[in-house]
């Protein structure tokens, strides 16, 4: 009889189970065909992407909808997000395609996580192995494999010892939304070229085959030591199709562009003209340009010598380094390949010649790099008519994505670049590097227990000898030397002992640790804290400032709210000195808020500031990471002013929340905005610093989970 009524229980909870996972499945299956739909008219990657993350949280056990989002993630922007959804077909089963490991260690590199990385790179290998006969289209090679440890390792030397660099967003000035990236600039850093696929004022107002607009070339130009808004740099440097920057000349005369309406692609030269327009472009004179692709170039200060990259046939693999020479007749001649120090069996790209006109910069995937193109630099010596070994730069201007077009300053204190980073605007942005040491000096570390030497003080000591006397001749009593004092030796110099900030993080309700993504930068510098994990839940942080600075502390689990914290940390000593921190984190649930306090809009206005955009992309992150998550974006006021009007304007800034989400690809249905004015004041209104400063708010509360 109990047996029966197991049997008519499990067959009652079968019916009502059934009909939501068939209809689940429904969905995922019509987000499906919608995204083969576009692939198939279109390369629309990006909108691909966002209908198969729809597809994925409809139905988390349909494998091909969950391995497709995640491989379409690998193609595209927020690369490590790609593990969520490869392990859940890889939970289900490992064996849905020959290389998933080597596809999950790939978005763990991605994300630096590169301990797990190399675990999953090894289980693809060992599967390899095991099966040497297999043939299939989803077969990696082995070499490959060991390619992708060999970056994991020197990964994780390069992130544990991240170097002196700040790295800062250039501003919305100059970026935008959409992809900005390319940046070349005059010796002087007053006029900045770039290229941009921006909607606002593109030549062409029509989008291009990926659903973007089309690339065009934009110029800013430095007053008051402010970049102008960047404005189109128009007709002709511009035309309907696309037009991409490659380089200026240090007096800002020269500009050389790319376009691939002939051939493979070719590099162009437009010249400035007296009322300060950039004139037609024009073929670079010479035997530069080939039926292969031409698609970076780098010119030397005194205009005599070009750095060019080439596919041809002949270089050591890949798109490789050139250089070439003018000569009497103004055209580029004596074409030869920079050769094996430099040149790799992988593609070289990117070059940027120094001031100086012997130090090169390049991006190379690969010498000893972490994943991706990396930025080196390498020394020409005329003496041995040879480079050095290239040098990588570092983490973090280094990563495991691309790092391309690397310029640097005259002074090699400053250089400019692209790159996917936590506080840009949209997708890829310029941001500019601060060097405190200068790039042409050598990255050493000196070790902490390094002892000065010691001073021997008898060597330095003088002997004086006692006059001899005879018996025939008188004493004669002389007056003693006078003593000269001698100041005592200095002090052995204090060696500055970095103080350790340590955070733990754990649950905010069950007080257990939390194994979480935590860094520490500078509030205004971005310079990164080298850090170490001591145990799960435990972060230490060594900071080596001398001077009380202020930081940014940002910790993200999944499932769970994430935190921005603005602190100041005291300065290091020579004495040994700890601060301990401990952060606790809610869970997404139901009903949760948070404050978003690092969220800054232009007075009166709906317009964000540039130091907004890395809290608005923690927020993003936390919903791609956690797609079940439903939010209201709730804007709030102040005291001051009109009821009616502060509804308004808080409305407002809630929907421009809501708008930049979207734009990023979050649904649209998963974030209400709404405006509360000064309804809701968390603080009094009668003092600006602790009361309408602390009211003048966006926050978010989560609705469903």
């Amino acid at each position: 009889m109990s047996s029966i009524r197991c049997i008519l229980i499990f067959s009652a909870l079968f019916f009502l189970i059934t009909p939501a996972f068939t209809q689940d499945r429904a969905t995922a299956e019509e987000y499906l065909q919608q995204a083969e739909i576009i692939m198939n008219e279109t390369k629309a990657l990006d909108d691909v992407r966002d209908i198969l993350v729809i597809a994925a949280e409809a139905d988390t056990t349909f494998e091909r909808a969950n391995f497709e989002a995640g491989e379409v993630h690998l193609l595209t922007i927020n690369k490590p997000m790609a593990v969520k959804y490869l392990m859940r077909v890889y939970r289900q089963d490992p064996n849905y395609r020959f290389d998933l490991e080597y596809l999950i260690g790939r978005g763990y590199q991605y994300g630096l996580d590169f301990e797990k990385a190399i675990d999953f790179y090894k289980k693809y290998k060992a599967k390899a192995q095991a099966k040497p006969d297999y043939r299939g289209s989803d077969k990696v090679a082995l070499s490959e494999v060991e390619r992708k440890i060999f970056q994991c390792e020197n990964g994780k030397k390069f992130v544990s010892e991240p170097r002196n660099f700040s790295i800062v967003n250039i501003g919305r000035e100059i970026n935008s939304e959409f992809d900005d990236y390319g940046p070349v600039i005059n010796e002087n850093e007053d006029e900045i070229v770039f290229t941009t696929r921006r909607k606002d004022g593109n030549m062409n107002e029509n989008v291009f085959e990926d659903n973007k607009p089309w690339e065009d070339i934009f110029v800013s130009y430095k007053e008051n030591d402010k970049w102008t808004w960047a404005k189109n740099i128009g007709a002709p440097v511009n035309t309907p199709t696309h037009n991409a920057t490659l380089a200026l000349s240090a007096d800002g005369k020269l500009l050389f562009i790319y376009t691939d309406e002939v051939g493979s692609g070719d590099i162009l030269l437009s010249e400035k003209q007296p009322d300060g327009t950039y004139g037609p472009p024009t073929p670079l004179p010479g035997i530069i340009n080939s039926s292969y692709k031409e698609s970076a170039i780098t010119i030397s200060k005194d205009e005599k010598t070009i750095y060019f990259t080439s596919d041809r046939p002949g270089g050591l693999g890949g798109s490789d380094i050139y250089s070439a020479t003018k000569d009497s007749r103004g055209e580029w001649t004596r074409v030869k390949n920079l050769g094996p120090k430099i040149n790799t069996i992988y593609d070289e790209e990117g070059p940027f010649i120094d001031y100086d006109q012997v130090t090169l910069y390049f991006s190379s995937e690969g010498h000893n790099g972490m994943g991706g193109h990396d930025v080196y630099k390498s020394t020409f010596d005329p003496k041995k008519n040879e480079w050095s070994e290239p040098e990588n730069l570092g983490y973090p201007i280094n990563t495991p994505d691309h790092d391309l077009y690397f310029i640097a300053s005259r002074d090699g204190k400053r250089a400019y670049y692209s790159s996917f980073r936590d506080d840009g605007l949209g997708y890829q942005d310029i941001y500019m590097i601060t060097i405190p040491e200068g790039l042409k000096t050598p990255h050493t570390v000196v070790a902490e227990n390094t002892q000065p030497k010691k001073i021997d003080t008898l060597a330095t000591a003088t002997v004086k000898k006692e006059p001899v006397i005879t018996q025939e001749e008188p004493v004669v009593t002389k007056e003693p030397d006078p003593v000269i004092k001698k100041d005592p030796p200095p002090e052995p110099k204090k060696n500055v002992i970095p103080l350790k900030f340590v955070v733990s993080v754990v649950d905010a309700e069950k007080k257990r640790p939390l194994d979480a993504k935590v860094k520490l930068q500078g509030a205004r510098d971005n310079i990164i804290v080298r850090s170490e994990t001591r145990e799960p839940g435990v972060y230490e942080f060594f900071v080596t400032n001398t001077s009380p600075k202020d930081y940014r502390l940002t910790v993200e689990v999944d499932g769970y709210v994430f935190q921005n914290e603005n602190l100041r940390i005291d300065k290091a000593t020579t004495e040994e000195k700890v601060v301990s921190r401990t952060v606790e984190l809610r869970r997404l649930s139901v009903g949760v808020t948070k404050i978003l306090r690092n969220i800054y809009f232009d007075f009166d206005k709906a317009t964000f500031k540039t130091e907004s955009y890395a809290e608005l992309n923690k927020l993003e992150a936390m919903l791609r990471q956690n797609g079940n998550v439903k939010v209201e974006i709730g804007g709030h006021t102040d005291g001051v002013g009109n009821n009616a009007y502060n509804v308004f304007l808080s409305r407002k800034r809630a929907e421009a929340v809501k708008d930049y989400l979207t734009k990023k690809g979050i649904d649209a249905r998963r974030v209400t905005a709404v405006g509360y004015g000064k309804s809701k004041p968390i603080a009094t209104n009668d003092d600006e610093n602790e009361g309408r400063e602390l009211n003048r708010r966006v926050e978010f509360r989560v609705l469903q989970n």
